[in-house]
This record gives structure tokens, C-alpha cells and sequence, in this order.
């Protein structure tokens, strides 16, 4: 599994998604005519921002996560030391310098916040 999967399921799976995902209420399902055997209803989507913020307040640590990929990794628990994002930049396919710089996080901050917001759980 990459890093990108495993910042997805942090986000996607853990706790506070969870507890959000039991607040929320959920969609009337549809009316199933009497020979179909009832499908089991699809997962209800993650709200990325509100699971982010929620996470934030939660574990009550300044983050700067909607602009750093550091401070996102690290609110999800995971190593966001320079060796961490360059294999991420590498995985997300990034081709300049992996050498830490503003440009590098920047993009790679881009990338996985546009993967996040268009991944299915």
C-alpha cells in the first residue's frame, strides 16, 4: 500500500469520519420492487473538509492543514519528515527537485488534497 492510500484511510477511516458519518443522516433508499432482494445501501460519502476539521478540533493541535502537506500528514498521524514526502511526490508522480522546497510541498499539498476530495471510500 503507498502513502497515499494510507493518508486516505486515515482520514477516510478513522474515528472522527466514523462519528461524523453516524450524525449525518442518512438517505431515504429507494423503493425495491418486491422481487429484488434488497442491495445493502452504498456508503455514505466523506465529507473531506468537515472530517479534517473535525480531526483538527479533536486533538486540539494548531494545524495548518489546508495549506501544509506537513501539518496534513502530521494531523493524521503520519511521517511527514522530508524522506516521507519525497516518496509521496514520488508516488503522486511530481518531476522537479525532491528536495523539500516550497515548490515540491506546495504541489504535493495540490495533488492530494484534488486525490482526496475525488476518492471513494
Amino acid at each position: 500500500m503507498g502513502l497515499f492510500s494510507t493518508l486516505k484511510n486515515a482520514i477516510f477511516g478513522s474515528a472522527e469520519a466514523k462519528e461524523l458519518q453516524a450524525q449525518a443522516p442518512a438517505p431515504a433508499p429507494a423503493p425495491v420492487p418486491a422481487a429484488t432482494p434488497a442491495a445493502p445501501p452504498p456508503p455514505q460519502p466523506v465529507d473531506l473538509e468537515k472530517t479534517l476539521a473535525y480531526m483538527a478540533e479533536k486533538r486540539g493541535q494548531p494545524s495548518n492543514y489546508k495549506t501544509s502537506i506537513v501539518d496534513l500528514m502530521k494531523l493524521v498521524g503520519m511521517d511527514s519528515s522530508l524522506a516521507a514526502r519525497k516518496e509521496l511526490a514520488q508516488e503522486l508522480g511530481y518531476t522537479g527537485a525532491l528536495d523539500g522546497s516550497a515548490e515540491m510541498n506546495i504541489w504535493l499539498h495540490k495533488q492530494v488534497w484534488e486525490k482526496l476530495a475525488t476518492a471513494t471510500v
